[in-house]
C-alpha cells in the first residue's frame, strides 16, 4: 500500500506540470553518455514517449561524435580537430553523414518505436530543414596571433525551415533529427548538434530547450559538485566565460541556450544525462535538476 501511495503522490505532483506543458514543444539535444549506455538510452527515449502520451511534443536532435571517430578509425582515417571542431574533408563528410543520418538516427527511431512511441527519422537535408554556409575556425599561429582555418565541410546554420518538423509533430510523431545541413550548391555540411537544437527550438517556437550533457550542469567551482548554479541569467554568461567557469565543450551549449532565448524560447536547461529520467525530473517535479539559463 505504501508504494502505491508514493506513486499516487508522484502523479499528483506531476499534474500541474502536465497541465502547464500540454500542447507545448520541447526540443531535446540528445548526446553524451546517455547515447552510449544502454540503460540511459532506454530512460531518455522512454521519457520522450511518456511526454508525447501526456500531450507534450518532444523533438529530438542528436549528436554522435564518438561513433564518428570510431568509424573513421575503422577506415584508417585519423580525426583532427581545430578549436574543438572536427576537420571534415569530403570523405570524412560522407562518413559523418552515414553515421549520423543512417546508423545513429535509425537506431534512435527504432528504440523510440520499441518504447511505444512513433518516431520519424530526419536529417537537416530533408525538406531543406537546415541550410548552412561554410564555417571557418579561428586558431592560434606559432607566432601567437590568430588566423582563420578552413576546416572543410563544417557549416554554420544560416536558415531553418521547420515546416517538415511541425508537420511531423502535428501528425503525432516524434521527430528524430541528425545535424547534417545542406549548402547552396547541394553539398552536405556537418553542424554542431547543440547549435542545431537551439536554432530549431527558436524556429519552432518551443517552450523549452533541454541539453543533455555529462556533467551536473554549470558549476561555480568545477572541483565542487555542490556548487551547481541552478539558475543562470543570460547577462551573467560573458563574465563566467571570461573567468573560465564556463569553458571547453560547455561554451557551445551555453551559447546555443542564449541563441534559443533570443529567438523566443521560454526556458533552456542543461541537464546531467547520466541521471536516469533526468528529463522527467526537470519537467514534472518541483525540484528540477541541472542549470536553467534564462533571460
Amino acid at each position: 500500500m505504501q508504494k502505491a501511495l508514493e506513486k499516487a503522490a508522484v502523479l499528483v505532483e506531476a499534474l500541474p506540470y502536465i497541465k502547464k506543458f500540454h500542447g507545448k514543444t520541447v526540443v531535446i539535444k540528445y548526446g553524451g553518455h546517455a547515447m552510449l549506455d544502454e540503460n540511459l538510452k532506454a530512460a531518455v527515449l522512454t521519457d520522450a514517449v511518456l511526454m508525447k502520451y501526456v500531450g507534450i511534443h518532444p523533438v529530438i536532435v542528436h549528436g554522435g561524435g564518438p561513433e564518428i571517430t570510431e568509424m573513421l578509425k575503422k577506415v584508417g582515417k585519423e580525426s583532427r580537430f581545430v578549436g574543438g571542431l572536427r576537420v571534415t574533408d569530403k570523405e570524412t563528410m560522407e562518413i559523418v553523414e552515414m553515421v549520423l543520418a543512417g546508423k545513429i538516427n535509425k537506431e534512435i527511431v527504432s528504440l523510440v518505436n520499441r518504447a511505444g512511441g512513433r518516431a520519424v527519422g530526419l536529417s537537416g537535408k530533408d525538406a531543406g530543414l537546415f541550410e548552412a554556409v561554410k564555417k571557418y575556425r579561428r586558431a592560434r599561429t606559432p607566432e601567437g596571433g590568430e588566423e582563420l582555418v578552413d576546416i572543410g565541410f563544417v557549416g554554420d546554420i544560416s536558415k531553418v525551415n521547420p515546416e517538415i518538423v511541425a508537420t511531423t509533430v502535428a501528425k503525432g510523431y516524434i521527430p528524430v533529427i541528425a545535424p547534417v545541413a545542406v549548402g547552396a550548391g547541394g553539398e552536405s555540411y556537418n553542424v554542431n548538434a547543440d547549435y542545431a537544437a537551439g536554432r530549431l527550438a527558436a524556429a519552432l517556437g518551443a517552450d523549452k530547450l533541454i541539453i543533455l550533457t555529462d556533467v551536473e550542469g554549470i558549476l561555480a567551482d568545477r572541483s565542487d559538485p555542490g556548487s551547481l548554479i541552478s539558475v543562470l541569467r543570460a547577462d551573467e554568461v560573458p563574465l563566467l566565460i571570461e573567468r573560465g567557469k564556463i569553458d571547453g565543450g560547455m561554451i557551445p551549449k551555453v551559447e546555443c541556450c542564449l541563441d534559443a532565448l533570443a529567438g523566443g524560447v521560454k526556458s533552456t536547461h542543461i541537464l546531467d544525462g547520466r541521471v536516469p529520467h533526468s528529463i522527467l525530473l526537470e519537467i514534472f517535479t518541483d525540484r528540477g535538476i541541472g542549470t536553467m539559463v534564462e533571460k
